[in-house]
C-alpha cells in the first residue's frame, strides 16, 4: 500500500513509501492454475512474476492482429464473399461426375441450408404465410 503524508502536518509519523519505477502499477486477477503456470513461466526464464507478466503480455500483443478502433461488423459484401468461398470449395468437393443440375441442389442446400430453417435465417428475405 503506498502511504502518503498530509502534506499540512510536517510531523506526521508515518513515512512516505515512493515509486521506486517510472511504470505505472497494474493489478491483475488470474486463476490459481494461471498463476501458477506463469510462475513456472517466470522461474524458467528467470524472472519476476511482474516482468514475466510484462513478457507474456508482450508477446501476445505481437501476435494478436491488432484492434481496430471499432469493431469490424459484417457487411453484405463480407456475407456475398464468404458464400463466393463456401460454394467453392463445396464445388471443389463433390464428386465430378454428378450432372450439373445435382451438383447446383447439393450446393445450394449446403448453402442455403434446409427449408424448414429459412424462416430462422437473418440473411435471407422473409416469406409471409
Amino acid at each position: 500500500m503506498i502511504e502518503v503524508s498530509d502534506f499540512g502536518n510536517k510531523d506526521s509519523g508515518s513515512p512516505v513509501r515512493r515509486r521506486t519505477g517510472l511504470d505505472a502499477v497494474s493489478a491483475v486477477k488470474m486463476p490459481e492454475e494461471l498463476t501458477s503456470a506463469v510462475d513456472a513461466w517466470a522461474e524458467a526464464h528467470h524472472l519476476t512474476r511482474s516482468d514475466a507478466i510484462c513478457k507474456l503480455v508482450e508477446m501476445g500483443l505481437r501476435v494478436a492482429p491488432a484492434a481496430s478502433a471499432a469493431p469490424h461488423t459484417a457487411t453484405a459484401s463480407d456475407a456475398t464473399r464468404l458464400e463466393e468461398i463456401a460454394v467453392h470449395e463445396i464445388d471443389r468437393l463433390l464428386d465430378p461426375a454428378l450432372p450439373p443440375g445435382e451438383r447446383e441442389r447439393r450446393i445450394r442446400r449446403l448453402t442455403e441450408g434446409p427449408a424448414e430453417f429459412s424462416h430462422e435465417r437473418i440473411d435471407l428475405p422473409k416469406h409471409e404465410p
